[in-house]
């Protein structure tokens, strides 16, 4: 299994040709699964979208490869690791450019097989931080200063 410590993990920059097509193949999985992770979130921690808590599904979803800001690739033996970071343009209701930094974003994980071409998701990134005084905190939405690492799914 490949971990932090075991790939070889590029810059962040923003997205090739290569990443733009991977997050093409896997933006319908995408969508779903940012839907799914908010409904089943808001069960027992809403505070995990709170920061788009005033958008719709639809809002939530409304953003295609244009919105793919940044990415980072890992390289294993099993193949390619994308990470990207993906702005949700219904977050800035005047949209923007530059894009403002409190804009919201989300971060995801795919995978491309050295043996495939085709990318599959592997996730959307779900932070809970444990604060000194037991706390915890719970981020699904993420800001333009956030920066994109590895995350396990």
């Amino acid at each position: 299994m490949a971990t932090a410590e075991t790939v070889d993990m590029g810059p962040a920059h923003p997205p090739k040709v290569e990443s733009i097509k991977a997050f093409d193949e896997i933006e319908v999985d995408l969508k779903k699964m940012l839907q799914h992770l908010r409904h089943e979130t808001n069960k027992h921690e809403p505070e995990y979208f709170k920061a788009v808590s005033n958008l719709s599904d639809h809002e939530l979803t409304n953003f295609s490869s244009d919105d793919l800001k940044e990415v980072r690739v890992a390289t294993s033996a099993y193949g390619l690791h994308l990470f990207g970071k993906v702005l949700i343009p219904d977050s800035d209701p005047k949209h923007s450019f530059p894009e403002v930094p409190s804009a919201a974003y989300f971060m995801f994980r795919a995978f491309i097989p050295s043996d495939a071409e085709t990318a599959k998701l592997h996730g959307i990134h779900l932070q809970e931080t444990e604060m000194p005084d037991g706390d915890k905190v719970f981020k699904a939405i993420f800001q333009q200063g956030d920066k994109l690492e590895w995350f396990d799914v």
